[in-house]
Order: structure tokens, then sequence, then C-alpha cells
């Protein structure tokens, strides 16, 4: 394998960082080919390393998609996904003239559920000419940038997420409503990552409410602190799209935010994610 500057070679493939910080592309996977224990192991090992993964040219089935993204755990259904869909564990993300884009805010997918998800698996089906890119943000490193004094005071702290905050309205329905299938979760603020041991932020814009047992005005101010932290441009990479691209992401170490800056152009994607487990913190 002749390994590109910059990349770093594994035994299946090579992957190169699309910043210092997070991110990187895996070249020489072909997602359309069965794929053994090994590469699977692989793969996720490149997960932990870079929090998000892409693939290029990917040229696979709906189907494929969805074995591809079982091969790393249990597959969750969204409560968005209309209930005819022939495939279930996927959502269609649907933007144009009449429907414009309500992702481009830092969050963490489906925090509001008791088990969040442990990733998701987006790919690309009908783009914009120009823009629709998505944005990656490193909480690992969003909770190294804090103070000592500041993390000291965060950990150990509990954040409410609210599912009603993002899909009472996007849904069309009550608060209460959604709220008798899915409550308000309680998280911890800064999470442990089962896999990695490390710390990182845990609230995000979307989803969360409130911090427990601060004020009103303490917890809206220190959520704005560790929100700000997603926006730092050092903790990012920013991925172009192209027709046949993916990314993976691990939905417990880092944040998203996708661009809507292409309206009132079609963008069309279509999302697995992957059952996750309960977040907590490890003092």
């Amino acid at each position: 394998m002749n390994i590109h500057v910059g990349a770093e070679a594994f035994a299946r493939f090579e992957a190169r960082r699309l910043s210092p910080a997070i991110g990187a592309v895996l070249h020489g996977v072909d997602l359309s080919e069965p794929m053994d224990d090994a590469l699977v192991a692989e793969i996720r090992k490149a997960l932990l390393r870079y929090k998000v993964i892409f693939f290029r040219d990917q040229d696979i089935t709906r189907e494929q998609h969805i074995a591809f993204a079982r091969k790393f755990g249990e597959l969750e259904i969204h409560p968005a996904t209309p209930k005819d869909q022939e495939n279930p564990e996927v959502l269609r993300i649907v933007h144009n003239a009449s429907n414009k884009g309500q992702e481009n805010s830092w969050h963490s997918d489906v925090t509001w559920r008791t088990e969040p998800s442990l990733g998701s698996v987006l790919r690309a089906i009908e783009l914009p000419q120009v823009g629709g890119d998505t944005l990656f943000s490193d909480m690992v490193m969003a909770y190294e940038g804090l103070s000592e004094k500041m993390k000291e005071f965060c950990c150990g702290l509990t954040a409410v997420h609210d599912i009603a905050r993002v899909f009472a309205k996007r849904l069309g329905k009550d608060p209460k409503e959604l709220h008798a299938k899915f409550p308000p979760q309680e998280h911890p603020v800064i999470r442990t990552h089962p896999e990695t041991g490390e710390r990182l932020i845990y609230v995000n814009t979307a989803f969360t409410s409130h911090i427990k047992d601060l004020s009103k005005e303490e917890s809206d101010w220190l959520l704005q602190q560790l929100y700000s932290q997603a926006a730092v441009p050092e903790y990012q990479c920013r991925f172009r799209w192209e027709v046949g691209s993916i990314a993976f992401w691990d939905n417990r170490a880092c944040q998203h935010y996708a661009a809507s800056d292409y309206f009132p152009d079609v963008r069309i994607m279509e999302r697995v994610t992957i059952a996750g487990d309960r977040p907590y913190f490890e003092a």
C-alpha cells in the first residue's frame, strides 16, 4: 500500500485525516462487499480514534447501508420515520424549497433517549450544486479546553434532555404526548466514553433543557459556556458531500452541524442509527 502523505495505514485501508482534531476519510474500503470481523474491528478502531470517519464513492443500496450499520450494533427506529415505511431503520431527511433544513445547530443525536445512540451512518442521496456541508466537533477536546476549575465544577452535574424541544413542532405533537412515550432523560453533563474512557461534554443546544440543581440563570449561563465549546474551529472538521459519500460518527464523542446554506435547492440524505447505552460519569 502506497501511503498518502499525512495518512495512517491500517491493515485493510488507509485513513487520511480531515483535520488535526477530528475526522478521517478511509480509502480502500468497499461497503458493497462482504465484510469480515477483522475489517469491522479495524473500522471501529478508526471510529474511536477519529470520532467521525468518511467513505467516498460508495455505490450501495439501502439494504447494504442497513447491513453495514448493523455490523456495529442493534439499530434503532426514529419516531420521525413514517410507520408504513418499508425499511423503518432508515430516517430519510429531505430538504427543498418547501422544507428548509433545520439541523443547523450543534447537537448530538437522540440524547432524549434513555440510551442515546452509539453512532449514525449517513448516506448522501441527492445534493445541491454548492453547500450542504456537515461540520463535526470533538467533544473530548471541548472538555479538555475548559479550565481546571470549570472541569471540576461540571463533573458530577446532571442535565435534562427533552425530545419535545425539537420534535413537538416538527412532528406536530403536543409535548405531553411525546413525553408519554419518551419522557425527559437525565444524563451527566460530562460523560465518560464507554470504550475509550475519555471525558467529554455531553450537553447540546437541540435537546438539553437545563442543568439540575442550578437556578435557571445559572443553568442558562453554564450551558451557553459549554455549548460555545463546540463552535471552536480548532476542534472541528468540515465534510463536503458528494453523491455516494458516507459519514459514520461516534455520537458519544462528537457533535455535528448540518449547514443549511443551500435553500431552496434539494438535499436528500438517509441515516441509519446504531443503538447505544446509558451515559455515565466515572470519577
